[in-house]
């Protein structure tokens, strides 16, 4: 019965209330976790600067940016010992822990004393708790991910998979949504001085609605039957590496393709592009944030539906339809935001969005089916959080350098129009692997390489 459409790899019946309560819980946990990490980013791109880097004088925006990247450093840490532990006792304890550390460091910058207060401790207190933000958001993917893939019917894991990725665009309207509301309710000095507190102080609402949720989810049937079987990797990492090394590499470069891309809103550098008022577009905050809400509908829309199409004709070219999608919205994105028209900025986030949800919507199946179960959760986090750091890291920081540096927005085009080449061609070393069975009882055909010219992994 191993990954029959109507029952889970352990044989018992996966009832379609079972399944909605995995994608529910999938979906909740992730927004909560990118909402946490994004609403850093953009206030970083509105406030930060002023209020924790201020005595660096020109240099603060880029240092800003660079504690933005600075988290990723660690991501792979958290996926290292998120894929050690999640591979060794399961994907759902890791990701109740990945819940409650990035609502407990969110919470603490809402709370944290600007450098006016206390000097230099403010923003070193605030890198640490970026730091563990990213330990966080290292290990919540990939528990999150194979929950849903693992749990779901063999022809809909696309579908399943994009209730995790969704996550992503729906922590971004969360945190553009609530950042917009507080610049009306709490404008101009205000918002230096209480409202950007708020939206980081309403984590600890969204964390216990996330662990309530998360608690009533049942273990992943593949981790389940490996337990049973006790047929757990005993050293997951050193597997991985010594076995799949080149996969891994591969699999981070199809994701730093869409991360560099997508960073440019989530890690808010056009957030801070279009509302720094002595730069050539200078429009007001509330507006763009509620631009940037809005492109977050249509990612997320193109998101469920780059996952429902990679059902029917495959990972692999729903992923090279999205690159060229992905490409075009690069080549119009700066030529509509430089018109100083918030109609146009929407526009131009809007068509980078579809591209974006295209890459990012079949990511979660793809990822899940390119590893062996016993090592799969290992994989999947350790891959994504390499390929994070090679696309999203620093990617607003260099995007703010090239300008200073150029004059020009015409660098960050062709470095971002780089970047998606770069997880085209990535792709395309990739054989599609969709459908393939997920339990352990395949482990032997899980493990032939899905690079292609490659026999054996």
């Amino acid at each position: 019965m191993t990954d029959h459409p109507g029952f889970t790899p352990t044989g018992t019946i996966a009832t379609s209330t079972d399944r909605r309560r995995v994608v529910f819980a999938t979906v909740v946990g992730t927004t909560v976790e990118w909402y946490d990490y994004f609403i850093y980013a953009t206030a970083v791109a509105l406030v930060f600067n002023e209020l924790f880097f201020s005595a660096l004088g020109a240099n603060s925006v880029l240092l800003g940016f660079a504690t933005v990247g600075i988290s990723f450093l660690f991501r792979p840490l958290g996926a290292f010992l998120a894929g050690h532990f999640g591979d060794k006792y399961g994907r759902k304890t890791v990701l109740m822990w990945t819940l409650i550390l990035m609502g407990a460091a969110t919470a603490l910058i809402g709370l944290l004393p600007t450098a006016a207060a206390i000097g230099v401790t403010a923003p070193i207190l605030l890198v640490l708790l970026r730091i563990l933000q990213g330990l966080s958001a290292g290990g919540e993917w990939g528990g999150a991910v194979l929950m849903a893939v693992e749990h779901a019917p063999k022809k809909r894991r696309g579908i399943f998979g994009a209730s995790p990725q969704i996550g992503v665009p729906l922590g971004l309207l969360l945190a553009s949504g609530v950042m917009a509301i507080m610049t009306a309710i709490a404008p101009g000095e205000q918002f230096l001085v209480w409202g950007w507190r708020i939206p980081f102080l309403l984590s600890v609402v969204l964390i216990l609605v996330g662990y309530y949720v998360r608690r009533r989810v049942e273990e992943s049937p593949v981790f389940t039957e490996l337990a049973e079987r006790k047929e757990k990797a005993q050293m997951p990492i050193v597997q991985l590496f010594r076995k799949h090394l080149l996969l891994v590499i591969i699999a981070a470069l199809v994701f730093a393709g869409n991360n560099a891309v997508g960073y440019m809103t989530t890690g808010g550098y056009i957030q801070n592009y279009s509302t720094n008022p002595e730069g050539p577009v200078a429009l007001d905050r509330g507006p763009v944030l509620w631009a940037v809400t809005g492109s977050a509908v249509t990612w997320l829309l193109t998101t469920l539906l780059a996952g429902w199409i990679s059902d029917r004709i495959g990972r692999r070219s729903t992923y090279i339809i999205g690159w060229i999608l992905q490409l075009g919205g690069v080549i119009l994105l700066f030529p509509l935001v430089n018109t100083g028209s918030i109609w146009l900025l929407f526009v131009a986030l809007a068509v980078l969005t579809i591209g974006l949800g295209f890459t990012y919507g079949p990511q979660a199946a793809l990822y899940t089916e390119l590893f062996p179960a016993s090592i799969r959760f290992s994989g999947v986090s350790i891959s994504y959080a390499i390929g994070a750091i090679a696309g999203g890291a620093f990617a607003p920081m260099i995007a703010a350098w090239l300008v200073e540096k150029t004059g020009s927005t015409d660098a960050v085009t062709w470095y971002l129009a780089g970047m998606t080449l770069i997880g085209l061609v990535a792709t395309l070393l990739l054989r599609d692997r969709s459908g393939i069975p997920l339990g352990p009882d395949h482990e032997a055909e899980q493990t032939v390489s899905p690079i292609r010219g490659m026999a054996k992994a």
